[in-house]
């Protein structure tokens, strides 16, 4: 168990060799909040759960304005509406435009929300099952207090996989809670997962992560992690990847 001090504020952290770290504010805030990162224990699921389906959407938005504003799907747009004018037609050319922003939001909501969907229906439907009957996977979440009510503030997950003669880490499930973001707990979830797969002699840790989510993206650079891969291989039919115009990227740590 790691007890994690987070406030609103520029802050220093420490790490120590138990797991655990302070926090040091250099100015006042009205948010401070003391996090205990565990593991996973059955009565989570609701909480966890909701938190993932939270934390996966709310990169349908972002997904969407990514792809209406590149140079192609700007083009296509300003080619639609005067098609539409030349068929004489503004209501013509309101039909063609609403249907493109409409088709083209419908792959970007799929893309996330049927990933959310089939995660639900699989692996997050049995996490105990899934992540922690192995002694070399694990399962984690950042509870804190708010209100008085004990809330999941973050998760993250690491199963053990074997290539040949090479055994390494995958991290999975990485989502943290709006309220703790750019406090440093994402960075902090990471390293237990670096600090985990290091103590049972794995010779790497590797994750998958969409172009959309620049912001994990640029932590897992400040961990060390490098692009090494890029695809589009989801469980998202090829065209409504294609029309959201993500790629999946795949990134890895040598330990």
């Amino acid at each position: 168990m790691f007890r994690v001090h987070l406030s609103h504020c520029s802050w220093d952290c420490t790490a120590r060799r138990q797991g655990s770290f302070s926090t040091s504010c250099q100015s006042h805030s009205p948010l401070v909040m003391q996090l205990v990162i565990r593991r996973y224990c059955p009565s989570d699921n609701e909480a966890v759960c909701a938190l993932f389906s939270v934390g996966i959407r709310e990169h349908i938005r972002p997904c969407f304005h990514n792809a209406m504003t590149s140079p192609l799907y700007l083009a296509i747009t300003l080619a639609l509406c005067v098609i539409g004018y030349l068929l004489g037609s503004t209501l013509g050319a309101m039909v063609l435009l609403g249907v493109w922003v409409g088709l083209v939001y419908y792959c970007c909501y799929e893309l996330y929300a049927g990933y959310v969907r089939e995660r639900l229906r699989t692996d997050m439907k049995d996490i105990p099952g899934n992540y922690l009957s192995r002694p070399d996977d694990c399962f984690w979440v950042a509870e804190a207090e708010v209100d008085g009510r004990a809330q999941i503030m973050g998760m993250v997950a690491v199963m053990a996989k074997q290539s040949g003669k090479e055994r390494y880490g995958e991290l999975f499930r990485m989502i943290i809670s709006p309220l703790c973001r750019r406090m440093g707990l994402g960075f902090r979830m990471a390293q237990i997962v670096l600090d985990f797969c290091k103590e049972r002699g794995l010779s790497k840790v590797v994750l998958e992560t969409s172009s959309t989510q620049m912001a994990a993206v640029a932590l897992y650079e400040k961990l060390g992690f490098c692009h090494v891969l890029s695809h589009t291989k989801t469980e998202a039919p090829f065209w409504v990847v294609t029309l959201t115009k993500v790629t999946v990227l795949r990134m890895e740590k040598q330990l």
